[in-house]
């Protein structure tokens, strides 16, 4: 069900982003055109911009954070975050809750 969210979501975003062209999708610069460079999707931006603050560089940071709006990058950080926990946590046997405040510093409850 999160996964029909996440793509329908993202669908929307790339609804918004997508430049309104008169010639379509298939005139210059359009879906069809290989000269046309792809725009990053959230994903893609919320990869960047974390490896950027993890590698402690600002113009990284920038440019990830100039690809989606906010809200997008916001979202994609998130999701992010949470596949890593999940990742982790299957990696060390132990629960997401305690990877994520062993993550942070945090005391296991």
């Amino acid at each position: 069900m999160f996964g029909r969210i996440r793509t329908a979501y993202g669908r929307l975003l790339d609804a918004k982003r997508a430049p309104s062209r008169p010639d379509g999708p298939a005139g210059p610069g359009g879906t069809h055109d290989p000269a046309r460079k792809r725009a990053p999707n959230l994903f893609e931006a919320a990869a960047s911009y974390v490896s950027a603050c993890a590698e402690n560089d600002t113009d990284g940071i920038d440019e990830a954070a100039g690809w989606v709006s906010p809200e997008a990058l916001s979202f994609g950080v998130t999701e992010l975050a949470c596949r890593a926990v999940l990742a982790l946590a299957r990696e060390r046997d132990e629960s997401p809750h305690a990877v994520a405040r062993a993550l942070l510093g945090l005391p296991t409850t």
